[in-house]
């Protein structure tokens, strides 16, 4: 398939060694301006994808994120959010990267490369038709990926992809394809710059809008947070004060009692 990858296009600046450090970091930025506005253009994608998920999600079905690299690494941090500040448990949406978890720190030679694997270790977590599998690689060309998609598609999964190359070939498998042009990278070819800020602005819509609307929200506060630390206690005691209008002792005396502020909110305002 012929088409321009975007993403290897050469970048608007040369001679980048020769640039002074405020120079470097203006410039930075400058093309991160960009990236914003491009996944403003994809947000009727986006919510296509929420409002499909937040149906299957509902019947009990999961999320699951697959990729390689930087763009594995951005699926598995945004899965590994979601039991902390959520309070769903850790099995409703997975992160699998190319290579498996040795990959996350270190990366894996020559394991994007294999067609077959992403499907083999969807498998491993009893795959249904009630999932939605979500294929993540900026070039849109990784084998990886690619074969995951099409293996999850053929057996009756929602799919969807999250690309930087418009047309690329991952982008033309997925049911819902969500494809944000940032451009070329400030450092030629190098996708963890914009194309991974993309991608993170892009999960952070999908799990949080997701969260939202299956309940796990109420008026903008996250009221199923674990409670694994002295600052989300802190948090929590101080969203009850809030909403049962109870001194800060009181609050946090419920909160301990009840394990969670929803809990404490749904008994003591029957």
């Amino acid at each position: 398939m012929n088409y321009k990858k975007i993403t290897e296009t050469p970048s608007n600046y040369d001679q980048l060694e020769q640039m002074d450090t405020a120079s470097l970091l203006v410039n930075m930025n400058n093309e991160d301006k960009i990236v914003a506005n491009a996944v403003a253009l994809v947000i009727p994608q986006i919510t296509k994808l929420v409002n499909a998920l937040t149906e299957r999600f509902n019947k009990g079905g999961r999320l699951f994120y697959i990729g390689a690299g930087t763009s594995g690494r951005l699926g598995i941090l945004d899965a590994s959010e979601i039991p902390p500040t959520f309070g769903m448990p850790h099995e409703r949406v997975i992160g699998l990267i190319a290579g498996g978890d040795s990959a996350i720190r270190k990366a894996v030679e020559f394991a994007e490369d294999d067609l077959k694997q992403a499907w083999l270790d969807l498998r491993k977590h009893d795959i249904s038709e009630i999932d939605v599998v979500v294929g993540i690689a900026a070039s849109g060309t990784t084998p990886y990926v690619i074969g995951g998609l099409q293996e999850a598609k053929a057996h009756g999964l929602l799919t969807a992809s999250i690309t930087n190359n418009p047309g690329s070939p991952l982008a033309i498998i997925a049911d819902i394809p969500i494809e944000v042009n940032v451009g070329p990278e400030f450092v030629t070819g190098s996708t963890r710059m914009k194309s991974g800020t993309s991608q993170k602005l892009v999960l952070n819509m999908i799990s949080t809008a997701l969260m939202i609307r299956i309940g796990r929200v109420k008026g903008n506060k996250m009221v199923n947070m674990q409670l694994s630390n002295t600052k989300l206690v802190d948090r929590g005691t101080r969203y009850l004060v809030e909403g049962l209008g109870i001194d800060y002792d009181q609050a946090e005396v419920l909160l301990k009692k009840h394990g969670s502020v929803k809990k404490a909110l749904d008994a003591e305002k029957k």
